[in-house]
Parts: C-alpha cells; structure tokens; sequence
C-alpha cells in the first residue's frame, strides 16, 4: 500500500540488496515491514524464479554464517 501498510493479497516483496565493494557498516532504524537485515557478511542473493512463484537464498562470503532463505507465491 502506498502509506506501507502490507498487503498480503496483492502487494509485492521487494529485495533490496547491495553488498559489493563498500565496507559492511550497521543500519539506521529499519523501515516499516523489513523482514531481516544484517551487516555482518558481503554475499551473494540467489533467485530462482518459477512460473508461479519463486525462492531466495543468501550465500555468504566463505567464514561468514549469516544466511537467509525463503519463498513466495505468485499473485
């Protein structure tokens, strides 16, 4: 919703993800709805997309463990 209230029926999910070539420094507040955050590890964000739907997974640099995962349904 434009005044960012969630909805699940017809919202979208929005990646924002930028982890490459600045040092790894700690966020302000978080904005309303973030799910996760972290600033622990540089990493790469793989998306597989389906005809209905679609999976996420953070892969950290080697000796890092923050990690994250998911998926989401089409609408």
């Amino acid at each position: 919703m434009p005044d960012g209230t969630p909805d699940s029926v017809r919202g979208i999910r929005e990646f924002v993800f930028g982890t490459g070539g600045k040092g790894l420094r700690p966020f302000g507040a978080p904005k309303p709805n973030s799910e996760v955050r972290d600033f622990t590890a540089f990493g790469v964000l793989r998306l597989t997309l389906k005809a209905n739907g679609y999976d996420w997974q953070f892969i950290p640099e080697e000796g890092k463990s923050f990690a994250d995962s998911g998926s989401g349904a089409c609408h």
